[in-house]
């Protein structure tokens, strides 16, 4: 039985966790999902956006204890590294990836949809970092919360273990929106549908300057920017795109 679900529609692709109720993240399940993304990345050309989202009760509770259990360190390092390798994918792929989150999003589960560009929630959602209280550290994508939420709130969700609603999700950043249980399906599609009405090379090109933003200096990023703009119109999707624009407002005159 397939522990991750993978389907498209109109340039969209949704990445289901198929590990009900709680699609606790094993072994199998983390490099099912770094290869589910790497192959969606190689397909980029009809790639318009993803959903990632979970089956059951939950997104995830998170990375399976009883596996973590009887680690030593190098199995230890191994598993952190696949799990590190398949947020990487999920970070890396060329698309806008929207994460539907609800029920739980625990630990590995949180820096898994961290890995996402846009975080759409339940209003019944509870999302943390708990792993302290089980003996370890939260480690890899942990590290993007203190650019996301700043230190002060990053270092009460590592340290303390405990978890947050969505509603003070959103207002700590850590999600775009907290959303009605009966409306997430609706607002997660809307968005993706969005996304994929957008033209793809630009939305790409933001993606990735994005991406790099995080890495680079002020300076470097404004310069890496301009460059990007510029080659921008190595094709004609802008003519094409700024074309449109104006017949549509033309129509409105």
């Amino acid at each position: 039985m397939t522990e991750l679900a993978v389907t498209h529609e109109d340039g969209v692709a949704r990445v289901t966790l198929a590990r009900p109720p709680l699609n606790i993240l094993s072994p199998t399940l983390i490099d099912a999902i770094e290869s589910a993304f790497r192959e969606l990345g190689r397909d980029a050309a009809e790639l318009r956006a993803v959903i990632l989202a979970g089956s059951g009760r939950a997104f995830s509770a998170g990375v399976d204890v009883q596996v973590m259990r009887d680690l030593d360190v190098p199995q230890a390092r191994v598993l952190i590294e696949r799990l590190h390798a398949a947020i990487t994918a999920v970070r890396e792929c060329p698309a806008p990836v929207v994460a539907r989150l609800h029920g739980h999003v625990l630990g590995g589960a949180l820096e898994l949809a961290l890995g996402a560009d846009l975080r759409l929630a339940a209003a019944s959602c509870r999302l943390g970092m708990p792993e302290i209280t089980v003996g370890i550290p939260s480690v890899i994508e942990a590290a993007l919360l203190p650019g996301l939420v700043g230190w002060g709130r990053a270092t009460e969700l590592l340290l303390l273990g405990e978890t947050i609603g969505a509603s003070e999700a959103e207002r700590w950043g850590l999600v775009n929106r907290a959303i009605p249980d009966d409306a997430l399906d609706a607002e997660v599609d809307g968005w993706a549908r969005r996304l994929a009405a957008l033209p793809p090379a630009a939305l790409r090109q933001q993606k990735a300057l994005l991406a790099r933003w995080r890495r680079i200096d002020l300076d470097s990023a404004i310069a890496l920017s301009m460059d990007a703009f510029a080659r921008a119109y190595a094709s004609d999707e802008p003519r094409l795109a700024m074309q449109a624009f104006l017949e549509r407002r033309r129509a409105r005159s």
